[in-house]
């Protein structure tokens, strides 16, 4: 089984330089192969393989004299990842790939001869960086991965595969649905309600004011540069906190459930709603659900996904009564049929939960409901109703 862990690193001055060049050459060889592939489909109507792109980078190589600073296995793992992001491109997981720029996060990887030893890593022709090595490493080390954010802190992840087989998946234990929301970030189907932290409102006016002062700075001054510097901790420091809190909350999760129900949220579309774009974005729902799956994996655990346009707030969970329209601003309702007085979220995880059961009891992924068919209705398409429901 493959797990990765990240540590911080603390290079030395030479060491710093040298990661830099190697974080400016292999983006420059990804930017080349990337223009390369966009010509070479324009005048041929066809692509360049993994293999081609290798090649092509190799004879960059005899071109400029610099390109040999890296590592020449972090130059030929660009043509992979290229190669990766049209594969994902083509298969609609991601868009198009785009050049990479030299004010974001960057990033270079080492398939081999990299070896984490006391109390920090050895690379190859720069040695060992020093490391804090809070994680004993069990396995065959595969792939280092060493990146630097844009406050200029260095992390290395540590691929390794320790030899172990992923669990058998087991349904026998307590089960859990959770509904994801903005004013409560977590609502669990067992009445649990978790607040959202909302890290970015509480760091936004600090943000404001340095934001406000980037913008006033010459480009391409030293002012500005320091100044970019500020805003990019203000962001690590919102970063981490969230990260902190989905980790703990989602082991949480993990630990006390043996099958965990969520709700397939479309984020993206749900960020074009401008009114709560900033609320949503600053959840981290994506992130959160990533942490929830791959954690159930590696625990045995079942982690599974409801259908988004699953109605599961407007469904009784008692009856299984749908309402035609719940307002957002609506928290409390009473089932028209049963009577039974429902908390929105509540219920609705409630829903999400006995849906995932549902889908894993019966074998199949398909929906308990009909988008064509409302509750209510006359003649067939009532029975219909009844017995997607059902």
């Amino acid at each position: 089984m493959l797990r990765a862990t990240r540590f911080r690193l603390y290079p030395t001055t030479e060491q710093e330089l040298h990661f830099r060049r190697s974080f400016g050459c292999c983006r420059f060889a990804y930017n080349f192969a990337l223009n390369l592939v966009n010509e070479t489909y324009k005048e041929t109507g066809k692509g360049l393989g993994r293999f081609a792109i290798q090649k092509a980078i190799t004879e960059l190589k005899k071109e400029y004299e610099w390109m040999s600073e890296p590592y020449s296995q972090c130059l030929q793992v660009v043509a992979l990842n290229l190669s990766k992001a049209f594969i994902n491109f083509f298969e609609r997981r991601a868009g198009y790939p785009s050049f990479k720029s030299k004010h974001r996060r960057q990033s270079i990887s080492y398939p081999q001869n990299v070896k984490v030893v006391d109390n920090g890593i050895k690379f190859p022709k720069i040695g060992k960086v020093d490391a804090v090595i809070h994680r004993d490493i069990e396995g065959v080390v595969k792939t280092v991965s060493v990146s630097m954010n844009a406050k200029g802190q260095f992390f290395a992840s540590v691929l390794v595969d320790d030899g172990n087989e992923i669990p058998n998946q087991s349904m026998d234990g307590k089960s859990v649905g959770v509904d994801l929301g903005v004013t409560h970030f977590v609502i669990t189907s067992d009445g649990s309600k978790f607040n959202n932290p909302r890290w970015l409102s509480k760091h936004e006016r600090n943000l404001k004011q340095k934001q406000k002062r980037l913008s006033r700075r010459k480009k391409g001054s030293n002012n500005r540069n320091k100044t970019r510097q500020q805003v990019a901790t203000v962001h690590n420091k919102i970063t981490r906190c969230r990260e902190d809190f989905h980790h703990k909350l989602s082991r949480k999760l993990v630990d006390e459930n043996q099958v965990i129900v969520v709700e397939n949220l479309a984020v993206r579309n749900m960020m074009k709603n401008h009114c709560l774009a900033q609320s949503i974005g600053q959840v981290g729902w994506g992130q959160f659900c990533t942490m929830l799956k791959y954690k159930s994996e590696w625990e045995g655990k079942v982690y599974v996904e409801v259908d988004r346009f699953f109605p599961s707030s407007k469904t009784c969970n008692v009856c299984l009564n749908r309402v035609d329209s719940l307002p957002l601003d609506i928290r409390f309702w009473q089932c028209d049929k049963c009577g039974t007085k429902h908390d929105r979220d509540i219920n609705a995880a409630l829903n999400i939960r006995d849906e995932g059961l549902r889908i894993l009891t019966s074998g199949t992924g398909d929906s308990a409901y009909c988008l064509a068919v409302r509750q209510g209705s006359k003649g067939r398409k009532s029975s219909t109703t009844l017995q997607a429901t059902g």
